[in-house]
């Protein structure tokens, strides 16, 4: 993994701002600590940093290579999956290679394909191509967006980076935040619209999408989108596909020259990870390393909920014992996981999941010090089903999106000049025209029909929005996670599933569970669905009401400007219990909403943001 960034005008010669470029590369030495390069031309600079994962020395970057004269340049963040079947490809063709690392591949299979070469790629990337002879730039991501791509257009220059901060460090581009992006902040944060950011005039590249720059013209195309299918398959057969799904992606992430290990909650999905995993590792006569999180005296305070059932730990253990993996839990304290909540806002550039972030940030730092690839169980839940707005009828019927159902809530602690925002509006907005989007089967049921929706909006929106807290939270300390899940093969078939066989008797992700059955015990799989595991520590509400009340007390705090001091000083007061509703998902509750809203203050002051 590893970051990119730089800057394009074919109108001008902009080869003399090697040192924007150099501040620019500089904010993404987190995503790159190993190796730093970049390429310098009249038209087109390219700044890289490198985690090296693949390939030591043949995978250096910018990579270049000459083909009859003529020139084509490369910066890429990512790992490809199919890199053999690529390279096999390639050489039956006639084309040849110098070294192993995907980065290689990929730039030969553009010279070879051109464009058409991003439907061949199954992996995670985020990349530009510099093609001389063409005079042109090909910038590109991943099918589902777990690598990040931003950009804006300013004064002629397209200028673009993994993180918004690299963008900021061009003298053209500004931090600013309009009522629109305010708006949208209040309407549908932590997440965003896609292609979005929040801040005025920085978009972002959507998933499967890519761009190319020229000299008179920007082109915006989509090279992947989900289908409609007719599901021909019976049950067991939708069992058994799954299953060789799920082990061929798991495989085929088990690549690299340096260490790996896996996340394991005890929960389905990173259990049956690890557990595939664990034994290939046997097979290459190998120990696997597993890692789950947890925080100080967590089991004393723990409570059960709709939405979190049973805590982790004793399951994560069992498990570990089930395949024999060398276990390390990471036990946070409540002053780093608060202390982190600006930490997380970095790795951000934006308010985010409050501690659910500044956890996953502080357990990242501690796997790091041991492994530089990890992989976990994202996506698996959207894929499958495994939230209750899949199974409850009143979640499933909800008229906007079931992980914000309370959007007039939000309303209630604004500034007073502010209450004239449109959040409500904007999240149906969002909400409607992403309902058009959805790809149908004439002849649907009503309920199947409503089902397609649902599973589309959480690919879309939901999922999208974990896919960037767990990039950002672990390439902010230079660890590269892989989420099998998220192969794009295994997308396209669970969203033609039938929901009947999806929720296999009666269960959220009852087919995924049928699938695993020899792969785990039962015991795991028929678990009820936990999620992410967060502080239930009554230490942490008292340490982020402090800081909170601090922030209301100081004239000079940012956020004052838009929120309802008295309204947010009551929620404080009672210790997040007026705010009776998750702000986002499931675990967004009162102390964590309170967390956000510190994530709020800190952005506007640690980012000068401008408010127009």
């Amino acid at each position: 993994m590893c970051g990119i960034t730089g800057f394009i005008n074919f109108k001008e010669n902009i080869k003399n701002n090697i040192s924007t470029l150099k501040a620019m590369t500089d904010t993404l030495i987190n995503r790159g600590p190993n190796a730093e390069g970049t390429y310098i031309s009249n038209n087109v600079m390219f700044g890289h940093r490198r985690l090296i994962v693949v390939d030591p020395e043949g995978g250096k970057q910018p990579m270049k290579k000459v083909i009859n004269g003529k020139e084509y340049v490369i910066i890429y963040n990512g790992e490809l999956y199919n890199t053999e079947d690529l390279r096999k490809e390639l050489i039956k063709e006639g084309c040849t290679f110098k070294a192993y690392s995907d980065t290689e591949v990929l730039l030969v299979a553009y010279i070879k394909w051109g464009v058409d070469c991003i439907k061949k790629l199954n992996g995670i990337f985020a990349f530009a191509i510099y093609d001389e002879n063409e005079k042109r730039v090909l910038l590109a991501r991943d099918v589902m967006g777990v690598k990040p791509l931003f950009y804006t257009i300013k004064n002629g220059t397209f200028i673009f980076g993994s993180e918004i901060k690299a963008l900021f460090k061009h003298p053209y581009v500004d931090p600013v935040v309009d009522k629109d992006g305010l708006t949208e902040l209040f309407a549908l944060g932590p997440a965003v619209i896609p292609g979005t950011t929040v801040y005025k005039g920085i978009e972002e590249v959507k998933p499967a999408q890519y761009i190319i720059v020229k000299e008179d013209i920007i082109k915006k195309d989509v090279y992947w989108e989900l289908k409609a299918e007719p599901f021909k398959e019976t049950k067991e057969e939708a069992v058994e596909h799954v299953r060789e799904l799920l082990i061929d992606a798991i495989d085929r992430q088990l690549v690299g020259d340096v260490p790996l290990c896996t996340f394991l909650s005890g929960g389905l999905d990173s259990s049956a990870i690890s557990a595939i995993a664990a034994e290939e590792y046997k097979k290459r006569n190998k120990i696997l390393t597993t890692y789950s999180i947890d925080y100080e005296d967590n089991e004393k305070y723990f409570e059960s909920s709709l939405f979190q059932p049973t805590s982790d730990q004793h399951f994560a253990e069992f498990m570990s014992k089930y395949i024999g993996s060398n276990h390390r839990t990471v036990v946070l304290n409540h002053k780093d996981l608060v202390t982190a909540l600006e930490d997380a806002v970095i790795g951000r550039d934006l308010p985010g999941m409050a501690d659910v972030d500044s956890s996953l940030y502080l357990f990242c730092k501690e796997v790091k010090k041991d492994f530089v690839i990890a992989l976990s169980g994202e996506c698996a839940d959207e894929l499958f089903g495994g939230y209750p707005w899949f199974t409850n009828e009143e979640m499933i019927n909800a008229k906007t999106f079931p992980w914000s159902r309370f959007i007039g809530e939000r309303k209630a602690i604004l500034n007073p000049s502010l209450k004239n925002l449109k959040i409500e509006e904007v999240a149906q907005a969002a909400y409607s025209d992403t309902l058009k989007e959805v790809p149908h089967l004439t002849g649907e049921s009503k309920l199947e029909h409503r089902m397609r929706e649902l599973f589309y909006l959480n690919l879309r929106w939901f999922m999208v929005n974990l896919l960037n807290r767990k990039d950002r939270m672990s390439m902010a300390n230079s660890l590269e996670v892989r989420v099998p899940f998220a192969d794009y093969r295994i997308v396209e078939y669970a969203f033609n599933i039938p929901s009947n066989i999806k929720l296999l008797d009666g269960r959220e992700k009852g087919l995924l569970r049928k699938s695993l059955e020899g792969i785990l015990p039962d015991s795991i799989i028929y678990r009820k669905k936990s999620p992410y595991p967060k502080t239930h520590n009554p230490i942490y509400t008292d340490m982020v009401c402090s800081i909170m009340t601090r922030i209301l007390d100081d004239k000079s705090s940012p956020i004052l400007e838009i929120i309802d001091k008295d309204k947010v000083r009551e929620i404080v007061n009672t210790k997040g219990t007026a705010y009776k509703t998750p702000w986002f998902g499931q675990l967004m509750t009162g102390p964590q909403m309170i967390a956000y809203l510190i994530q709020m203050n800190n952005w506007l002051s640690g980012y000068k943001v401008k408010l127009i």
